[in-house]
Order: structure tokens, then sequence, then C-alpha cells
């Protein structure tokens, strides 16, 4: 949930203030109350805004509280250079708030606000109606967990490891532009970072991590592709990034893979499976977003989406699409997080149904490939492509399906069944999506969070390229 600061605006006449005063804060303590009851933690202004000198000085208060979110409240008619004082000295997200009120035109204090703020360029959002309305403190929570994901991106560093992947363009951006629009650093580091602290890691956290696995999941041994000593060199390829995560502080990442390490060293399957998830061998822990072939706008659209739902985000390859049923087949080698096997807080019961299968033929150096079929349930799926340089947010609403088991296996076999999977329905015409997705990766989290997405992109200065079947 996020921190929400709000400052009611009042009249700058004394006398009217005076006889307003007790309104305005039984209404405040009425929002403030909602809003603490949906889960956010409320900052509340010092006073009511009544003078300049105050409208300033309790903008001030609120800023410097560190809060995602200014709502300014307007019960009543309230001046308007209030506001645009209050702004003055707020540099984050604006939500201008009215109550419905007949008697109090707190709805006309808010569109004189508004309308100031508009001749000036000040972005803002505008909503109305009574606290007691779970809609309103809905749509408030909305923009307020936008502005809070918004706002996470900011100062942080993405951890580039490796570079483009056998000469995949979208999976590049330029650092320029991130630091601009999205406020993120890009250190680069060397694959061999990886090959060379895996090797040195500790021997007897991998055995057990690897017999965590041999107990919980199903390892299928083949005596060449995969062996307790690849596995374990795997293990430690996550060991060694979690190692360049803390030295660094990294707060996402990327690893290319390919060609070097899939072909001479091991593929990172595991490593990438495991920083996804919120668990590991050593117990609970907060997922780390990391992109498979050091996709960058992969990283950054999943960083967002983690922010947005509070759980791993899914990565996969839009492998494939099965006309007769209007079906999606995502599937990426070793990807998805195993989270997404049973979408449960037990790491057994998403494990039971996880195949470490000995990899395939595209990748000589072996190791395990992370197999598992997702759960079914609503996606909102997406991913920030560009288009002639421009960010875009491509963005729909989908379901992952699952059928009886004998389909479940025709359907992955026609692709590469030792990889995971997700069967996608998508609220987009196969041609529509075909002709207009931008990469060819895409991401998802569990839930319709299409609003909260939405907000964060205007808060971006992100164009929104929403698909839908209506």
């Amino acid at each position: 949930m996020a921190r929400i600061g709000v400052i009611s605006i009042s009249d700058g006449r004394d006398y009217v203030h005076g006889g307003i005063a007790d309104f305005i804060g039984r209404t405040e303590d009425k929002l403030a109350t909602r809003l603490t009851e949906a889960g956010h933690e409320v900052v509340r202004g010092s006073s009511p805004v009544s003078s300049n000198t105050l409208a300033t000085s309790v903008a001030r208060e609120i800023a410097a509280a560190d809060v995602d979110l200014t709502v300014l409240h307007y019960a009543v008619w309230a001046f308007p250079h209030f506001t645009m004082l209050a702004a003055g000295a707020i540099d984050g997200p604006l939500l201008l708030l009215s109550n419905i009120d007949p008697v109090q035109p707190g709805m006309v204090g808010m569109l004189a606000a508004g309308g100031a703020l508009d001749q000036i360029g000040r972005e803002h959002t505008r909503l109305w109606g009574d606290p007691d309305s779970p809609e309103l403190i809905s749509s408030i929570g909305v923009h307020a967990s936008a502005a809070a994901a918004v706002a996470s991106l900011r100062g942080a560093t993405f951890g580039r490891i490796g570079g483009r992947p056998m000469g995949m363009n979208t999976a590049v951006a330029n650092t320029d532009q991130w630091q601009r629009l999205f406020g993120i650093d890009v250190e680069e580091i060397d694959q061999w970072e990886i090959v060379r602290r895996a090797e040195l890691a500790d021997a007897g956290e991998k055995v057990k991590a690897r017999e965590w696995l041999e107990r919980h999941a199903n390892v299928h041994y083949d005596g060449k592709k995969l062996t307790p000593e690849l596995l374990e060199r795997q293990i430690g390829s996550y060991m060694a990034m979690r190692e360049l995560i803390d030295e660094w502080n990294l707060d996402f990442t990327g690893i290319k893979g390919q060609p070097e390490l899939t072909q001479y060293f091991a593929t990172m399957d595991i490593a990438e499976a495991f920083l996804n998830d919120p668990y590991d061998w050593n117990g609970p822990k907060e997922p780390h977003v990391c992109a498979t072939e050091a996709d960058m706008d992969g990283a950054l659209t999943m960083q967002l989406f983690k922010h947005i739902a509070g759980t791993p985000v899914l990565f996969a390859d839009v492998r494939h699409y099965h006309g007769d049923r209007d079906i999606w087949d995502l599937c990426n080698s070793g990807q998805h997080a195993t989270w997404y096997a049973a979408r449960s807080s037990d790491p057994a019961e998403n494990l039971a149904r996880v195949h470490l299968y000995p990899e395939v033929f595209f990748f000589p150096a072996g190791g395990a490939s992370v197999h598992h079929l997702a759960a079914p349930g609503e996606m909102t799926l997406g991913r920030l492509t560009r288009k002639d340089g421009a960010y875009r947010m491509q963005l729909m609403l989908g379901s992952f399906e699952t059928y009886d088991e004998e389909t479940n296996k025709a359907l992955m076999n026609q692709s590469t069944p030792e990889w995971p999977h997700a069967f996608a329905r998508l609220d987009a015409p196969a041609e529509v999506f075909l002709s207009r997705f931008g990469a060819n990766h895409i991401h998802a989290i569990p839930g319709d969070h299409r609003a909260t997405v939405r907000a964060a992109c205007s808060l971006l200065g992100v164009t929104l390229d929403e698909f839908t079947r209506g």
C-alpha cells in the first residue's frame, strides 16, 4: 500500500473559515480513517489551509514526509491561490478531491484550483465523492499505488549482466533515456563475474540447495545434460548473482546468458527462476526481478509490475498461438518463477508441480530447465516497448488456463515441453496482437491491475497502447 498526504484547503476569509473549520475537520477525519482502513499510511497536514503562509508551510510538511501522493482536499469553497502555493512546494503527484455536498461548494473550489493548475501546466488528477464510498477510496488507492510504483523506479540501479543477446535489439535500451524518464542508472557487469563467483561459492551451500530441490521438486537427472554437479553449478550461479546484487546495490537485473554461458558454462534458468521467486532454500525473501537475455525493457516492465501487484512477475516468450483454441503458449527457457506453478505461499506446494529437466539441444552446456505449467487465473499482461524511440505501455487483460492432463501435455509437446508454459487467453484478437505488439517477450501479474498501470503511465508520461476485443 501507499503513503498518502492529505491537505485540506479552506476559505481565506477569517470569519468564513471560522464557521466551516469543524466541518472540514470532520470530513478530513472520515477520509483519513477510510484510507487507513484500506491499508494506506496517511500523513495529515497540521492545519487546514486558510492563508497563503499556511499553504506553503503545510505543503512543505507533507513534502518532507516523503509521501507517494498528495491529496488536496476540498470540502468547501477554497481560495485557488492556496492550491497554487501548495503545489509549488510539492514535487510529487497531486490528486484534487472534492466532496459532493450541495451546501458546501467543494466542487467549485476543486474546479477553480484545477483550472489554475491547468493554466501553468501542472499535471494532476481529480476525483470527487463521499469518503464513505468504497469506490472513491479504491480510486484514490489506485492513484496512490501507481505513484508509489513510479517513485520506486527513481534512484534505482539496474544490473546488466552481459550485453545484447543474439542481436536482440528490443532487449537493449538507451541508458540516457532511462535516466531522464525513469531516474534509473544502469551498472554494466561482465558475465565472467558469474562464472568466477559460482566456482568460488560455498560448496556446502550448493549441496544444501541441491538436496532441497531434490526433496521438493522433481529432478530428472540423465547423467549428461543434467547431473548433480551441473545443478550445483547453476545453484552457484544463483549465489553469485546474490553476491553481485548485494555488493553493487542492484535493485533489479538481467542476465544475457546466450550464447556464452549456455554454450560453455550452464544455463541461468535456476538463477533466474529463484531470483524472481519469493523464497529459496533458505526461506522467504523479497522477489528480485531478473530478466533473461538481459532484456532491459522487459526488466523495467517487471519492476513496475512488481511494485504494483506486490507479487513475482512472469516473463515469457510469445511462443505459439493455438488458433483452434484461441490461446497463446507463453513459454521461455526456465524464466518463470516457480511461484507461478500454484501461486501458493507454501514453496513445497509450488515445487511439487515443478520438474527440473535436462536442457535441450539449444544449450550444449547443460543444466536444469525449470519446467511447470502456470496455474489458472485472471492476469494483467503487458510490456513497455518503444515506437520510433518513444515509450508506450502495451497492456491487456487475459487469463491463464489449464486443461486435463492429456490436453496440457499435448499442447506443451507442440513446442518445447521441457520449458515452463502458461496457456493464456488474451483480450485481443490474434491478428491485432501480432500486428502491433512490439517485442517477443511479454510479462504478467495476477489480477486486474490495468487501472493502476494506466495511472502509472500517466505519471511517467508514457503512451498507453491498450489491447481489447471491445
